[in-house]
């Protein structure tokens, strides 16, 4: 087989899953786990020769055609797609492993794992297209498995508000993303990724509009409000779309699309996911669902990830030469002839480093939990937990990895991948260096604070206190993804698994502000977690609800803020505006246009029907009548 039609079968096996389970294995939940699983681990096992051949190819057929405007599919597999892959396919194996020993007693597991494969073709689709359109199909569908995930526990009210609320709320981004597809093809006749590079139109409404789908996908403010809410799916869901594939797709999206983007463009994007980084360490220092924790942890990631996209803009100096860049030159062509702008690709190197590692460390956290959960017979508040370190020791250890990644630790991945982001800043802009690292400051608190109120103390509650040690089916995919949150941030890792999206992240060995970045790390990460380990206790309050009980009030407050104004903008903005549309239709359409027509006809129906006497005396008047009549008309009488 060709690198090509391995390419193809990777896309393919899902979706023959998918549909094998559709069709004949819908109560036969204990076989569709495992074709499910098979799948994805032929997935991984196809992904990984693809990664270790080394061939890059481009392919595509004509799909649609209407006039001179034609859709195609095609597969664009180069080095920023092989990373992408290996993290979709190597990470969802191993959350499908994790999901057999979870959903073992799930009466409904044939169809949360059909799920499970209709994503992974979905997110497969996205990783290997070649252009715009094809991106924007497959985005849809990961939208709509999403929604299928989410609200697996249909049966309560929550879950199945949490994937409307999901769908509805992509849907918003979603229609800037078609807008900016439409306008794209419309400014360059092409919405082909590689003919994009070659030769486009700059402008600002294009990358803004294409932008609209990632801060739906992402979760960046103001949309960020489905993601927390989402947490209602099963935990397995949490860990493959929401922490490690489906809300990266934005920031993947976002590099895929880097030649189309300009300074004023990069200035937006990277402001809003500095905001939205801060505001999610805020929300998550109040939280006491675990899950809902690693979910505003995970918004805050991804802001990081925006940011340092967006960081890759242009010095001032450089920007009337970026407008006057010539047509004919590709991006990353021209960034070899001018080295002062090579922040621009520093940019992509540095969220794609920090997707990746981010995929590591929190899918471990989000397994964790969901081993947390299981073992305390589904508790998932973390004031009544405790005393898990000694019941739970492998999900206590590879947890702490995970924790340890995520704030920072030096040797492991976080700590490189964040690093990377933090000297960007500081070489691009101080108020965002400030605000990231401050947001790095409140990760290491909230984190720590789970950690010790989750595993350390004594049980505060009868679950707690009975709790038990997953599977093997369970500890074996934390103790994979712990070896990867440790090794994935290494040079020789990394390098081998992104190629040439390895040399785009910024290195400063040896230099001060690489000096300055490794003492700002470790001061950031000592100062919130060691406010952490020293300001909770552990008990079932919350330390900070009790002693700053004003504070904590105004976090509450902040994270419910969009929500309120969402509410209130449904009911007293839209909701009214629908009501007038209402009554206008109502009197207009269908009362005046339609009824009133109607009755008009009516009138002259009635008004023809009386002429229709029986009587052949009224019939020869009025055939005299209508013979005048034509006379006159032919005379010229009229």
């Amino acid at each position: 087989m060709t690198m090509l039609q391995h390419a193809i079968l990777v896309l393919v096996l899902p979706l023959v899953s998918a549909a094998v389970i559709a069709l004949f294995l819908r109560q036969r939940g204990t076989l569709a786990s495992w074709v499910s699983t098979a799948a994805a681990g032929a997935i991984a096992a196809v992904t990984l020769i693809l990664l270790q051949h080394g061939e890059r190819f481009e392919q595509s057929v004509e799909w649609l055609r209407f006039g001179s405007f034609a859709v195609n599919l095609g597969i664009k597999f180069d080095d920023l797609a092989a990373l992408m892959l290996f993290i979709v396919g190597v990470v969802g194996f191993l959350i499908h492993v994790f999901s057999l020993g979870y959903m073992h007693d799930d009466k409904a597991k044939a169809r949360f794992f059909g799920g499970l494969s209709i994503f992974m073709f979905s997110m497969i689709g996205i990783v290997l297209a070649d252009n715009l359109f094809m991106i924007f199909i497959f985005w849809e569908l990961v939208g709509f498995s999403s929604w299928l995930l989410i609200g697996h526990y249909f049966e309560k009210q929550s879950a199945s508000d949490a994937a409307k609320k999901a769908f509805i709320v992509n849907r918003v981004g979603d229609f800037g993303f078609l807008l900016g597809i439409v306008m794209c093809y419309w400014s360059n006749g092409t919405v082909n990724l590689t003919a994009l590079g070659d030769q486009h139109v700059y402008s600002t409404l294009i990358p803004l509009l294409l932008f609209c789908g990632a801060v739906g996908k992402s979760a960046q403010m103001p949309l960020q409000v489905w993601l927390p809410d989402a947490m209602e799916g099963p935990t397995p869901v949490s860990a493959l779309i929401h922490a490690a594939t489906m809300v990266a797709a934005g920031i993947y999206m976002l590099c895929r699309i880097n030649v189309l983007m300009v300074p004023d463009a990069l200035t937006v994007i990277m402001w809003t996911g500095t905001i939205t980084a801060l505001y999610a360490a805020l929300c998550a220092i109040v939280q006491r669902d675990i899950k809902k924790v690693l979910a505003y942890s995970t918004l805050s990631q991804l802001g990081y990830m925006v940011a340092a996209f967006g960081l890759g803009s242009l010095n001032s100096e450089f920007r009337d030469g970026f407008h006057g860049m010539p047509p004919g030159d590709s991006r990353f062509a021209f960034l070899k002839t001018i080295p002062e702008l090579w922040p621009i690709a520093t940019g992509v190197g540095a969220a794609m480093f920090h997707l990746t590692t981010h995929a590591f460390f929190k899918a471990l956290l989000f397994l964790g939990s969901g081993s947390v959960i299981l073992g305390c017979h589904h508790e998932q508040d973390i004031f009544k937990m405790g005393g898990l370190r000694k019941k739970m020791p492998v999900t206590f250890w590879t947890f702490t990895i995970g924790v340890l990644a995520i704030i920072g630790m030096p040797g492991l991945a976080g700590f490189f991948s964040k690093d990377a982001i933090l000297y960007l800043a500081v070489e691009k802009n101080t108020a965002v260096f400030v605000i990231l690292a401050f947001t790095a400051v409140l990760t290491a608190f909230y984190m720590v604070r789970v950690w010790k109120v989750t595993f350390l103390g004594e049980a505060r509650s009868d679950e707690a206190k009975h709790a038990h040690e997953s599977g093997i089916s369970m500890t074996l995919p934390l103790v994979l993804l712990a070896i990867l949150s440790i090794a994935g941030g290494y040079s020789g890792v990394y390098a081998k698994l992104a190629g040439s999206v390895a040399e785009l992240t910024p290195e400063a060995v040896g230099s001060s502000a690489h000096l300055t970045i490794l003492l700002v790390s470790l001061a950031v990460m000592t100062l919130g977690a060691g406010s952490a380990l020293f300001f909770y206790k552990s008990a079932p309050v919350d330390t900070l609800e009790e002693k700053f009980r004003f504070g904590f009030s105004w976090l509450t407050w902040l994270k419910g803020s969009f929500d309120r104004l969402y509410d209130y903008y449904v009911a007293k903005v839209q909701q009214r505006f629908a009501m007038l549309l209402n009554f206008l239709e109502q009197i207009f359409l269908a009362g005046l246009i339609i009824r009133g027509l109607a009755g008009f006809v009516g009138l002259v129906g009635y008004g023809a029907r009386a002429f229709y006497t029986g009587s052949l005396h009224t019939y020869v008047y009025w055939f005299l009548l209508g013979a005048v009549l034509l006379w006159a008309f032919a005379a010229g009488v009229f």
